[in-house]
Parts: C-alpha cells; structure tokens; sequence
C-alpha cells in the first residue's frame, strides 16, 4: 500500500524541496498551500511525470475555518495518513515596544494556531490506524530567543512546547512527533518573506540603530546560509523511518554547538556575546 504524506506550505522553500523529495522516494503527497496556481513550481524542478502524478495540490489557508473544514474532509477520504509535516508559516521581526498586539495574533495564527488546527484534522485518523509521524518544522528561533524578532521566536517557542506535550499525548497511539529546527538557511522567509512590523526608518525610533546593525547582520549572514535541500533530506528521513526516537532535531552549521554553549554558560556572558555579535562590540 503507498504511504501518504500531507505537507502545509508547499509551493515554496522547505516545504516546495520536501515534497519533491518524498514524491522522489515514492509517497503520494497531498501537497497543500494557499493557492493552487503555485503548484507550477512543482513542474519547474519536475520533469518526470510518473514523480509529479504522485503529487496533489489542494488549497488550504491554515488560518481560516472553512479552509481547515474542506481540508478535514479530504483528510477523511484518503485511506490513510502516514506523515503529516507541518511547514506553512511566515517571520515577523520587529521590536517589541513598537510591535502592536495584533501583529503577534497574525503571527501565533499562522506559526502556532494553523499547526494545532491542521493536527487536529490530522489526528482521528492516524489515532484509528494507530500509526503515523507528525513531524512540525521549528526554527533555532524556537530555541533561542535572537533581538528584533521576538513575534517570530515566541511562535516558534509556542510550536515547540506544543509539540513535546502533543507526543506524549500521542505516543500511546504510535503515533511520533518531532520537531525540525533548522539554523538559517536559503530560503526566503529571511528575504521576501520576511516582515518587519512597527517599525519604519521614516519614523523617529529609538531602536533605529540597532534595527540597522541587525539588517547589517542578516545581509553578511546570508553568504553562510546553508542549502535547504539539506533541511528536506532530513525531513523526509525523518518520515521514512519505522519509528522517531527523538523529539528534537536541530540542523544546520554551528546549530547544535550554539545550543550547548547556550544550555551551559551563564547568561550574563551569552548576553554580552549576542549584543557583541550584533553590535560588533564589546559591551
């Protein structure tokens, strides 16, 4: 019997290569995204036919209620569900004192609220087989609190915690949950798609200078920026395997020394270590 796999956020960056690579690996993928007419990049990468035949575009906005109610009858048509991968989501940067509350909201609906909704849709299913893999795709963000971008890192820290109370809950039904935590990588969450809410260099700021060092920062990043095929591979590894033993999988270089030096040295020194960073300064 094929194995299906149910991707949100297909049409570009991980999700986009992710799908690729599963429908390469032989699973039917019921590729979702808010628009439909963005299934042409699939083409784009594709040549094969009988690879691209394994691919299902369906409209889905994770955020609105009717969109998630057509979804859950699709889910409920297919024969099964073996690995959904929770990917659809955006970055908000900005700072906090002049970031309105309904930024955030915009925010935790698509990166935090979309991911249970979907889930939810999700679960009965792979509950009644007693099988499945939901694999949630975090950030280093998720772990790590960077400045100017706390809409973005306190989703990512709400998806995180979700997500290891959602695989206890949901072990007993073998069904494993994992999280993705990706460094930076080509992609363009961090470009085209990144959104800066509440600030504007046309505005007398008291944060301009430091959005300014940050951008400076995010520029020079960008050559060390890794190839997101990596992130996919990963993924569809994840999904491929009887069982996932862990909840978490941080990747990209660096990644997993940064969060032991984190998780070990006091903060009043990683504190001086960020701002330097950022600043490229002592402070």
């Amino acid at each position: 019997m094929r194995k299906i796999a149910i991707i949100t956020g297909a049409s570009s960056g991980f999700g986009l290569l992710t799908t690729v690579e599963l429908a390469k690996q032989g699973f039917f993928v019921l590729a979702t995204m808010r628009s439909v007419e963005k299934a042409v990049a699939f083409n784009a990468i594709l040549d094969d036919q009988e690879i691209l035949e394994r691919i299902e575009p369906f409209p889905l906005d994770v955020i609105e209620a009717d969109s998630i109610a057509r979804f859950s009858k699709k889910v409920q048509s297919l024969e099964q569900v073996d690995v959904l991968i929770n990917n659809a989501g955006f970055a908000m940067g900005g700072f906090a004192e002049e970031i309105d509350a309904s930024d955030y909201k915009r925010q935790f609906e698509t990166n935090v609220f979309g991911v249970m909704a979907v889930t939810q849709a999700v679960l009965p299913v792979m509950r009644k087989q007693r099988s499945g893999k939901i694999i949630n795709i975090s950030s280093v963000s998720g772990r790590i609190g960077f400045p100017g971008l706390s809409p973005y890192a306190s989703s990512k820290h709400a998806l995180e915690g979700y997500s290891e109370s959602l695989r206890l809950e949901v072990k007993p039904f073998g069904i494993d949950v994992a999280l993705v935590e990706p460094g930076s990588y080509q992609t363009n969450i961090w470009s085209t798609g990144m959104e800066v809410a509440g600030h504007s260099e046309e505005k007398d700021s008291a944060y301009e200078e430091y959005m300014q060092a940050i951008t400076r920062n995010l520029e020079v990043g960008k050559k060390k920026h890794g190839d997101p095929a990596e992130v996919a591979k990963l993924i569809v590894d994840l999904a491929s395997r009887e069982t996932i033993k862990r909840l978490r999988y941080p990747i990209g270089r660096g990644l997993k020394l940064m969060l032991l030096v984190k998780q070990l040295m006091p903060w009043s020194m990683w504190e001086k270590i960020v701002l330097g960073q950022v600043f490229k300064k002592k402070l």
